[in-house]
């Protein structure tokens, strides 16, 4: 006969299993670690997501450590060797991850404040200077980002390419990685570069526009630069914006609960997101691994242009 003893019993040993096993994953990984790769100086990354990362060690129940890499090679490496278990990904850096074999799922990708999830490669120069368009730019000095970054290396890449200027490094006098896409815009405004490659969503949301709020563009004298002092000559197609993706061996309830959190954050952690974001996202759109096939091709079209070159 049940009984209704024997229906409590059920349900609190049901009860105790559900707990035990969401905590089985958090004594396998007593601490998370959580990859960025600057596209600022160190400071400025750790100022932005230390609230953030805070959070999520809140809401996990484990502790959540704030990895800075040097470059995206160093996120790729960090994740193939699952020391690192979260990551925020450039479109094709996780592209690059996923064709070598990295073991990384997508889970969720940011909102602008226009409610769109994408953003665009542009060719940056100074407005005072005489060039309005590519072709004006043989023989001078092109500046890129990292050779992993989307936006700042494999689209402008791309963009040449369609334009019929096949190899940039014979096109270009000198072509330098600058290692950030700040460092890009540093370059552009000091004259190292006559033309910088970089991220941009709009105006008032890319490197240039953060970089400008935080008095970081100087003009020769000292003042400091304006958005006019600026000129976009070519803008990509639209990119979507790049990943947030966790190590594919975690448990599922462990990925469960990271994406949950981060789907949260804008109603839990208002002040931590906003931190984050600086006013220019509204919030983490969900994503699966496959919303970067596209990338991946142009991943496998870049490394054909380069084999092309070399052979």
């Amino acid at each position: 006969m049940i009984t209704r003893r024997l229906i409590l019993a059920g349900a609190a040993a049901l009860a105790f299993t559900s707990s035990a096993f969401a905590e089985d994953w958090k004594t396998k990984y007593p601490e998370l670690t959580f990859a960025v790769v600057p596209a600022e100086n160190a400071s400025g990354v750790t100022e932005r997501w230390a609230p953030f990362v805070s959070y999520l060690s809140k809401e996990l129940g484990v502790k959540v450590t704030l990895r800075i890499a040097n470059d995206y090679a160093a996120v790729i490496e960090g994740q193939r060797a699952g020391n690192i278990h979260i990551a925020s990904y450039g479109s094709a850096s996780f592209a690059r991850a996923r064709l070598t074999g990295v073991k990384t799922d997508a889970f969720a990708n940011d909102i602008n404040a226009d409610g769109s999830t994408g953003y665009y490669s542009v060719f940056f120069v100074k407005a005072n200077s005489a060039y309005k368009s590519i072709d004006q730019l043989k023989g001078k000095n092109l500046g890129l980002v990292d050779p992993n970054s989307t936006s700042g290396n494999n689209v402008p890449r791309f963009e040449l390419d369609k334009m019929g200027i096949h190899d940039a490094e014979g096109y270009f006098s000198k072509v330098v990685f600058t290692g950030s896409h700040e460092n890009a815009m540093l370059a552009l405004s000091q004259g190292t570069v006559d033309v910088a490659a970089n991220q941009w969503t709009s105006d008032d949301d890319s490197t240039l526009a953060q970089m400008l709020t935080k008095g970081m563009l100087k003009n020769a004298d000292g003042s400091a630069m304006k958005k006019d002092d600026f000129r976009i000559i070519h803008k990509s197609a639209p990119i979507i914006n790049g990943p947030y993706a966790y190590n594919s061996e975690l448990p599922e309830d462990a990925k469960a609960a990271i994406a949950k959190a981060f789907f949260d954050a804008p109603t839990k952690d208002k002040a931590a997101f906003d931190r984050l974001s600086d006013g220019q996202k509204k919030g983490f759109h969900p994503a699966t691994t496959k919303d970067w096939d596209g990338t991946i091709e142009l991943i496998k079209f870049v490394d054909a242009l380069r084999k092309k070159k070399a052979s």
